[in-house]
């Protein structure tokens, strides 16, 4: 693991790190979603965790490192909208400046949260512009720090006590885990649980799981090397639209990872809909993806229960009533 961003030890201290900050999330089971799949399943919810993600854990972990003196120059963040809520809601709290450069077509919801916990919110058109170049600009500018949504080691090791809580909540339900599906844009939250998991349970087998339009992860899994997705890719799913696999990430989910699954918009929508008809959860599009997998038995068989991730519940209360509808 040395030759990795991040190690099991990394994960252990974020969770130290976050412990009285984040929501230890449930891991959830319903009798209606193991009668559909034919085994036992277990859900890790993270639409409770603050701002209604996951991104939480890894943006408290960043943030809360940086020194007094550099608080005062503020954070700099760009994303779709779940990360931004979770840096914003950590620099609240840790009273940092923050301004997150979002698309201008992000969910309504994810920008007008982002902007109530405190933030700054800079528009950019996610098609003709870079929303990289924009937020390094800025963070030179006023001497930010510069927050990625996946590619830093905090943030991924922060996302990765997803996965320790995942151990312990399937121990304590007499349940032995034996494959774990993750949703995956840039590979953070994936890379991070596959980091904590597989230091303590190195058998579970890990899968990614990507819109199909963004299958990048999956590619590059079967490719060895980092694969892009095209300029016109388009997704219900706005939370998982990185054009490719991060740097830091990538190796560790090339390391760890038994493959890397995809599902369409129409499945993601089932999905959705299933979850609140018979789960009575709020998911998002980009959330529902390892569930997804999981309703349509795309992942190879294993013994055990398997354990799906819901990584997020924001979404725009007119597109999920239009999902809901069919």
């Amino acid at each position: 693991m040395t030759d990795f961003a991040i190690s099991a030890a990394d994960v252990h201290d974020a969770a130290r790190r976050i412990e009285r900050a984040a929501v230890r999330t449930p891991l959830l089971e319903y009798a209606s979603l193991n009668e559909r799949v034919g085994h036992r399943v277990l859900v890790k919810f993270e639409g409770v965790q603050h701002t209604g993600s996951f991104k939480f854990r890894g943006a408290y972990n960043r943030l809360s490192r940086i020194s007094e003196d550099q608080k005062r120059h503020g954070v700099v963040a760009w994303s779709s909208g779940n990360h931004a809520q979770g840096v914003a809601a950590a620099a609240r709290l840790l009273r940092i400046p923050a301004t997150i450069v979002m698309p201008a077509d992000a969910p309504t919801i994810k920008v007008s949260n982002t902007r109530s916990l405190g933030a700054e919110v800079v528009p950019y058109d996610r098609y003709t512009q870079s929303r990289e170049e924009i937020a390094t600009a800025i963070s030179v500018e006023r001497g930010a720090v510069l927050v990625p949504s996946f590619d830093d080691p905090y943030i991924i090791a922060g996302q990765g006590t997803a996965g320790l809580e995942i151990l312990d909540q399937a121990a304590d339900a007499g349940a032995s885990i034996g494959r774990v599906l993750v949703c995956c844009g840039g590979g953070g939250l994936v890379a991070g649980i596959a980091t904590a998991i597989k230091d303590r349970a190195p058998d579970i087998a890990i899968y990614s799981v990507e819109p199909q339009a963004f299958d990048d992860t999956a590619r590059s899994l079967v490719s060895g090397t980092r694969e892009t997705v095209p300029a016109d890719a388009r997704s219900i799913c706005d939370a998982l639209m990185a054009p490719s696999p991060g740097a830091l990430t990538f190796p560790i989910n090339q390391a760890l990872l038994s493959g890397g699954l995809t599902v369409t918009d129409d499945q993601v929508r089932a999905a959705m809909r299933f979850a609140f008809q018979s789960m009575k959860l709020v998911v998002e599009p980009g959330g529902a993806v390892a569930l997804a997998a999981a309703l349509e038995g795309l992942a190879p068989p294993a013994e055990g229960a398997t354990v799906a991730v819901i990584s997020g519940g924001n979404v725009d209360p007119d597109a999920y009533a239009a999902i809901l509808q069919g």
